[in-house]
């Protein structure tokens, strides 16, 4: 166990999972989630993970406006954040590195690689 802590936020609860059972299983991290923009900056700045994976297309709050939010909030702005997201037209993807996001997963993303591609994008080792 390498006492990482990565939180995942996404609306969608079988992503949430895929994603927890492969970061815990295979980068043996502890896995914190949220299923809103809101909810994932207040467990943001409540728990301080050391890496954030965040899903672009949210109701509500989407994934650019909630990293705005944590931007902007002192307790969470030092938290690298990965996006995961379908958008992967070279448009979005300019916008989305753009923002000053650390990395951009595509999704569907593979279970058995999520850990290695978040370790890489982060400069962790697995």
């Amino acid at each position: 166990m390498t006492g990482k802590r990565i939180l995942v936020i996404d609306d969608e609860d079988d992503i949430r999972e895929v994603a927890q059972l492969s970061l815990e299983m295979v980068g043996g991290w502890e896995v914190l989630t949220a299923c809103s923009g809101s909810e994932g900056i207040e467990v943001a700045s409540k728990e301080q993970p050391n890496a954030i994976l965040l899903d672009v297309m949210m109701p509500e709050m989407d994934g650019p406006a909630t990293y705005a939010q944590l931007q902007a909030n002192t307790t969470t702005n030092h938290i690298p954040v990965i996006l995961l997201t379908a958008k992967v037209l070279s448009t979005d993807q300019r916008r989305f590195a753009n923002l000053g996001v650390r990395a951009i997963i595509p999704k569907p993303f593979d279970p058995m690689t999520l850990a290695t591609q978040v370790a890489e994008a982060l400069g962790w080792n697995l």
